[in-house]
């Protein structure tokens, strides 16, 4: 919420508070920072918890005195909703990469999914992807990516406590998965797919929740502009 300017006063009005903003696919979380300082006109301005330009879905922003309390949002338990495409590995994991790798599906039934699921839920370990912000010796690893190169890097902690399939179409499934700060769901799409032998990438992915604050909540970029005028 933002602080409501006072009709009594001409002077600059302080705004503090945190946006539940829906980011829009092909923006980066940078862009949708960037819009709304240029909007709302204030500087103190910042995300909390990158998602990926051809991700969707709730983009927490602190504005004034809230981005005291980012860190604290960034550690929040997350929700999303993704698409695993199976029999197709690419190398950036998701569907924005070039595909490396086809294999046959066959006939992978729901019980099979779910078998492999539940190796990668709880308390596990993630490679992150090699087109990441991750620094290794204060290099994004996306850059090394871009260059042709792969290096080894470390594995990170990570917790997820739920994954659910909400479908299966074709060689599409559908996941709700529920995770803890840090989880690359692109990766856990790529390791299903490795698991099973087939290979798989995330096709689509939507953050449907941070803590408390729900996409079903959450405001436009459009909607903004609509009511700051």
């Amino acid at each position: 919420t933002i602080a409501p300017p006072s009709p009594l006063t001409h002077q600059r009005i302080e705004m503090n508070g945190i946006l539940n903003i829906d980011k829009p696919h092909g923006w980066t979380s940078h862009d949708v920072v960037a819009k709304l300082r240029s909007l709302l006109k204030i500087r103190r301005i910042g995300h909390t918890g990158t998602l990926d330009p051809a991700a969707t879905g709730v983009l927490l922003i602190c504005i004034g005195k809230a981005t005291r309390v980012a860190e604290y949002l960034v550690a929040r338990e997350k929700e999303y909703r993704a698409v695993l495409r199976l029999g197709e590995t690419t190398d950036t994991q998701d569907g924005t990469g070039q595909v490396i790798e086809q294999h046959d599906v066959g006939n992978i039934t729901k019980p099979q999914l779910q078998a492999v699921m539940r190796q990668f839920t709880g308390d596990i370990f993630q490679m992150p992807p090699m087109y990441s912000a991750v620094k290794i010796n204060g290099v994004p690893l996306y850059k090394l990516a871009r260059a042709g190169q792969t290096i080894p890097r470390p594995t990170r902690p990570v917790h997820i406590s739920h994954i659910g399939i909400d479908a299966i179409r074709g060689t599409d499934v559908m996941l709700n998965v529920t995770c803890s700060k840090g989880t690359y769901v692109r990766t856990l799409c790529h390791d299903i797919g490795a698991a099973l032998a087939i290979g798989g990438h995330m096709r689509h992915l939507t953050r449907l929740r941070v803590g408390s604050f729900q996409r079903n909540q959450s405001l436009t970029i459009n909607t903004i502009e609509q009511l700051h005028r």
